[in-house]
């Protein structure tokens, strides 16, 4: 029989997807580096919230299936069905990730060679040289 972790009041369960040690630019960060990342996981069961929360029309800001990234000292591991999970509150909670289609910034103004958008991370056409 398989067990399955149902949060309280405000509180997540969420497993940890595994941190990825290989950056865009193609540098790998070590193991051990002396401030541990911000950590990235799926959101698999989420609390009704607070009883005062209904009453100010306040929901919970995350879902199932969300993707969030929180920091390494929210809440409190627990082993279920020797899987492990994070159980924390929604306030310790950094961000959700979300794909972003059009970005806000550059989605209207084109980005010259070489430049980056700050925002999304899109760039500009690369350099080419001409031969002749």
């Amino acid at each position: 029989m398989r067990n399955q972790l149902r949060p309280l009041f405000d509180q997540v369960v969420i497993k940890e997807l595994e941190p990825d040690r290989v950056r865009r630019s193609g540098l790998v960060v070590p193991p051990g580096t002396h401030e541990p990342p911000p950590q990235h996981g799926i959101v698999l069961a989420v609390g009704p919230g607070l009883d005062w929360w209904g009453g100010a029309g306040i929901t919970m800001p995350v879902k199932p299936g969300d993707h969030v990234v929180f920091p390494a000292s929210a809440g409190a591991w627990v082993e279920v069905d020797e899987e492990r999970l994070l159980v924390c509150r929604v306030g310790e909670l950094l961000g959700v990730l979300e794909q972003v289609r059009d970005c806000p910034r550059c989605a209207e103004i084109p980005l010259e060679a070489g430049d980056t958008c700050p925002v999304c991370g899109r760039t500009g056409p690369t350099e080419t040289s001409a031969i002749g």
